[in-house]
């Protein structure tokens, strides 16, 4: 069972952490989805998503958090595509919306494969990912 839960925390800008519990994967990937894009509309910018109580995460999960990605980037509006491209294939671009918090090592392992450290800063805990803010 998927459970998702929401706060929001002070740093330099207001940080919406989203506290994911539960496998993520294609029986429950378009709640998980869901509840990130209500957060998107209710007015959040910054996000974490905390991932310390997922233990797996298939490639499903994987597409929620690049959709993530790609719909901050659209809301802030501060790279363009060719640029961004550009910046990610130098290792120069890490997005400043976005922070990943806790992976286990099997859901680490995964956003490794998937190239996500590439762009995507991945801290151990949640005070690490806000004071990156």
């Amino acid at each position: 069972m998927l459970e998702i839960a929401t706060e929001t925390l002070k740093a330099r800008v207001p940080v919406t952490v989203i506290v994911v519990k539960g496998d993520v994967d294609t029986s429950n990937y378009k709640t998980f989805l869901e509840r990130t894009q209500e957060t998107l509309a209710s007015g959040a910018r910054y996000l974490i998503l905390d991932l310390k109580d997922v233990p797996f995460m298939s490639s499903a999960g994987l597409r929620v958090i690049h959709t993530i990605f790609n719909e901050l980037r659209n809301l802030h509006n501060d790279v363009n595509d060719d640029e961004l491209r550009r910046q990610m294939s130098a290792g120069a671009y890490k997005s400043p919306h976005l922070k990943l918090a806790g992976p286990t090592a099997q859901v680490r392992e995964a956003l490794e494969l998937g190239g996500f450290e590439t762009y995507i800063e991945v801290f151990n805990d949640v005070p690490g990912a806000l004071n990156s803010f």
